[in-house]
């Protein structure tokens, strides 16, 4: 009876570290097979969001800023739509082992948009403080969320989120 009290406060007080990690400091890191990073960034430089080189940089450097490995070298485009000219911009990614790093870039509406997923943990602020200063952008919009969350890694640990976020399968 003992261990099985035990276990019960041990869950308890673990759900509450993770359903309300800012009373501990801390940020909520979803259960998750990986990380995937969503920045929306404006009053970005214009200059470096137009500059291939400079995007491509971006993309070559950050594997290595957040200890990723490259398997491809960056591939960076300059995109003109013809039917909205104002939606120019620099595209671009990297394959890396761990997943993928992609970005859009407007720079006539100072604006960029970045993707970093990885199917391992990440230096989430390295990589936002990198990204943002890279394009000098002013503001910045971050969302994480955990992809995966029933993708068989710690088969006991998917089977438990599975549980817990459908209630139905309790029996």
């Amino acid at each position: 009876m003992p261990a099985i009290f035990a276990q019960t406060i041990l869950k308890y007080a673990t759900g509450i570290v993770c359903d309300h990690p800012e009373k501990f400091g801390l940020e909520k890191i979803p259960e998750m097979f990986g990380p995937h990073l969503t920045l929306d960034l404006s009053e970005c430089d214009p200059r470096k969001l137009s500059d291939l080189s400079h995007i491509y940089d971006l993309l070559d450097e950050l594997p290595d800023v957040i200890g990723m490995h490259k398997i491809t070298p960056p591939y960076t485009f300059i995109y003109r739509p013809s039917d909205n000219p104002s939606e120019w911009g620099v595209s671009g990614f990297v394959i890396i082992a761990e997943s993928h790093i992609s970005i859009h870039t407007f720079p006539d509406k100072n604006s960029a948009f970045v993707d970093v997923f990885s199917c391992k943990q990440f230096d989430i602020h390295k990589a936002v403080d990198y990204i943002v200063a890279k394009l000098d952008a002013h503001k910045a919009d971050k969302k994480l969320s955990g992809r995966g969350k029933e993708y068989p890694r710690q088969i006991e640990a998917a089977r438990e989120i599975v549980i817990r976020s459908r209630p139905s399968l309790k029996q």
